[in-house]
């Protein structure tokens, strides 16, 4: 059995929690602050797992299970996430599919969980996350659609080290394209400026946010966990899009993907440091934007 794999996503496990910090840096840094350390979530972490949990008397097991079966659901996705150009540690024709499937599935015990509280307001905030992510999903599904024609390969540690300098060469902008719109969907799917903000407590604008509003203790630091796994998740996809580069020794690859999330990170941190939220009625037409690009990329691919 190949342990490169297994290897690959221990170490997502252990960094996934390090792009919130570098993204937050990288704000306060543009901002003249100097923010919050790099461990920070790891710190939060800590201290939420060692807390007792309280639960409201109209909340069911639902709103117990919530957090368990996200992170378990995102935890699937990782099964089946390439590790740069090293494979998943699950691959298997069509698991594409099964990807995008867990992450909904992460998303509807979300909601759920929310919606279980009783509270109008994280209901509101569950109406706006179902909405929003009823538009990324085609972008996101069409743009591995477009891949998986481009390479003509449905699995998803086949198609993405299968896009290589010659795949670019052939097929530039129409993977520019992608590349752009999944930057969007990332942005979207994880709470991320200009979409939603994650540090906001205003309830105009609280999306993710207001749905968690009533989780503590353990239960809170799987949400939280489990957010920063499905950042590196989405990122993973995106890296391994934009670095064309295999060596074939497994620590030079693992350097250039790890080095591909940094930047990623940073990226992040820039956008939301040089630009503010967008107003809600403002999100659906980027969203759209983001679909547009994919699907003029799949017409350039298969034309």
């Amino acid at each position: 059995m190949n342990a490169i794999p297994w290897i690959n996503m221990i170490v997502a496990l252990v960094l996934a929690p390090l792009l919130p910090g570098v993204i937050n840096r990288t704000k306060a840094r543009i901002a003249g602050r100097d923010g919050a350390p790099l461990l920070q979530l790891y710190f939060d972490l800590w201290k939420l797992l060692r807390k007792g949990a309280v639960y409201s008397r109209t909340t069911t097991w639902v709103f117990r299970a919530g957090p368990l079966i996200g992170l378990a659901a995102v935890l699937g996705a990782l099964l089946l996430t390439p590790f740069g150009k090293s494979g998943a540690v699950l691959a298997f024709d069509g698991d594409l599919v099964l990807f995008a499937y867990w992450l909904g599935l992460m998303r509807f015990v979300t909601v759920l969980a929310a919606l279980d509280t009783g509270s109008s307001f994280e209901g509101m905030g569950a109406s706006r996350e179902v909405f929003f992510s009823a538009l990324a999903e085609p972008a996101f599904l069409l743009g591995l659609l477009g891949l998986a024609r481009a390479t003509d390969a449905i699995s998803l540690s086949t198609i993405l080290p299968a896009v290589t300098a010659a795949t670019w060469l052939a097929m530039g902008p129409a993977l520019a394209l992608i590349a752009a719109a999944w930057l969007v969907i990332l942005l979207a799917e994880n709470a991320r400026i200009p979409v939603d903000d994650p540090n906001t407590h205003l309830e105009l604008t609280m999306i993710h946010e207001v749905m968690v509003l009533d989780h503590g203790g353990p239960d809170l630091g799987l949400i939280l966990y489990g957010a920063a796994l499905k950042l590196w998740v989405m990122g993973a996809l995106l890296v391994s899009l934009l670095t064309p580069v295999r060596y074939g020794v497994a620590w030079q690859d693992a350097l250039v993907f790890l080095g591909g999330m940094l930047i990623l990170a940073v990226g992040i941190g820039l956008i939301e440091g040089a630009m503010a939220r967008l107003r809600l009625a403002r999100v659906p037409q980027l969203l759209m934007g983001a679909l547009a690009l994919v699907a003029l990329a799949l017409m350039l691919i298969m034309k």
